[in-house]
């Protein structure tokens, strides 16, 4: 249940059949430690975003910034794309120097409607894992 009492019933796995296939979301949502960390945190972003735009299985992936943290909604064919993608180049770069510059949470879901960005703060505020 989110803030304004709207259920976020799309988490739970739908399920899936020919005509209603589900993807994979991924929503990350970082806080800079530190103003002086906002050049280090960037260039990773970028990166990271050209390599996302270059993977398989990518569908689609935004970035915004709601209420001070830095958001990536991601959706992918599948989590196996996602996790590839994850674990090389300049993502994992990324990670390796979050804990440095940075705080957040994440959450990745199958369903077969993804979330608008009206919902994406709320999602990762209630359901998101610290990382």
């Amino acid at each position: 249940m989110t803030k304004s009492g709207k259920e976020i019933s799309h988490i739970d796995p739908a399920a899936e059949s020919p005509e209603h296939p589900t993807v994979y979301v991924s929503i990350t949502g970082l806080r800079i430690r530190n103003i002086f960390h906002l050049p280090s945190f960037y260039w990773l972003a970028i990166q990271s975003i050209k390599q996302a735009r270059m993977s398989a299985g990518l569908i689609q992936v935004e970035t915004r910034q709601i209420n001070g943290v830095h958001h990536t909604l991601s959706i992918w064919d599948d989590e196996t794309s996602m996790r590839k993608f994850l674990v090389t180049g300049a993502h994992l770069n990324a990670m390796r120097a979050f804990k440095r510059i940075a705080t957040g949470k994440t959450i990745g879901f199958s369903t077969v409607t993804p979330p608008e960005w009206s919902q994406v703060h709320d999602i990762w505020m209630h359901a998101g894992k610290e990382v």
